[in-house]
């Protein structure tokens, strides 16, 4: 059913309540995931522009991500790759799940309402306006 699945993280709590249900997902299904953090700060949106060195936020991240890839692998057993990307993250997590065809995107809603989504924008809201594929999304926790 699923055979590659995108699952976005932030580096934030909201990880810690998308990742057992999708890992399930993925455990149940023989699903491959392919963990996903889009880089959105100022050294990752000028990156290629300027020619600019890796940021410390951006070493970070990507040693997040393989930390997570390798305990899933070792908790689970699953087959996990992992990508980090720079710039805008709805159209990142868009064009990666088209790419790399994943059959499903996996991601974590803030609960940010009217103010929160104006200040920090909604990726969700994005991503599930212009998805190709289904949305497994996660609430936060009350």
């Amino acid at each position: 059913m699923y055979r590659k699945i995108l699952v976005a993280l932030d580096t934030t709590a909201s990880d810690q309540e998308l990742l057992p249900p999708i890992t399930q997902l993925a455990a149940l299904l023989k699903s491959e995931l392919l963990l996903l953090h889009v880089a959105d700060g100022w050294v990752a949106r000028n990156f290629d522009q300027l020619n600019l060195a890796e940021s410390e936020e951006m070493k970070e991240d990507r040693r997040y991500l393989e930390e997570t890839a390798a305990r899933l692998r070792a908790e689970a057993g699953l087959e996990v790759s992992v990508r980090l990307a720079l710039g805008n993250p709805p159209d990142q997590i868009l064009n990666i799940a088209d790419s790399e065809n994943c059959d499903l995107i996996a991601l974590a809603s803030h609960g940010h309402r009217l103010v929160g989504d104006i200040l920090h924008g909604s990726t969700i809201d994005e991503v599930r306006h212009r998805a190709r594929v289904p949305i497994f999304a996660v609430p936060p926790k009350k």
